[in-house]
């Protein structure tokens, strides 16, 4: 099962949540601080990035792809709004894309993702849930990794994987407690 922690340091400690992250060998940490500046966030990611040097964890940032070049990190992760999948790929390792629709996740693997994001599957705030039905019909469509993402934690991680994701990403989940 794939592990992908979702960043949000208005909900934490991003630093020490990463940390923690990091000592669990979680896969991927996505950077996800859309309203930092970019030196600041450059801060915050190459200091995440040494955390996670020699550790299977890899670091990705959340639609700034100049910022992933900058720090020399592993990849990018692009919401739907974003650049071009197709446009990224050859410049990072790993390219992972959310996804909301099954149309959406096939145009990501044509792409060239690595892998998609595909939620919210369950109740999360601000969001209405697209369900378990939707998480099955997407993770059958395509042939590259789906990460389910809204409302995982531990009573809904078995549900998720039952419906043929291949890991969970959350927020919340890693940053609690």
């Amino acid at each position: 099962m794939l592990r992908y922690y979702v960043t949000n340091r208005h909900g934490g400690d991003v630093i020490a949540c990463a940390r923690l992250a990091i000592a669990a060998q979680v896969d991927m940490i996505q950077i996800r601080e859309k309203d930092l500046p970019s030196r600041d966030l450059l801060d915050l990611v190459q200091q995440i990035a040494g955390m996670a040097e020699g550790s299977p964890t890899r670091v990705l940032v959340n639609d700034r792809l100049d910022i992933a070049l900058a720090a020399v990190l592993s990849g990018v992760h692009l919401p739907q709004s974003g650049l071009p999948a197709a446009s990224v790929r050859s410049l990072v390792d790993v390219l992972g894309v959310s996804t909301h629709t099954t149309d959406e996740a096939r145009n990501a693997e044509t792409a060239g993702a690595d892998f998609v994001v595909f939620g919210p599957v369950f109740d999360t705030p601000g969001k209405k849930p697209v369900g378990l039905d939707r998480l099955r019909e997407v993770s059958a469509a395509v042939h590259i990794p789906v990460l389910a993402i809204g409302g995982i934690n531990e009573e809904t991680t078995p549900l998720v994987l039952e419906a043929g994701a291949a890991g969970i990403a959350a927020i919340r989940m890693f940053q609690a407690g």
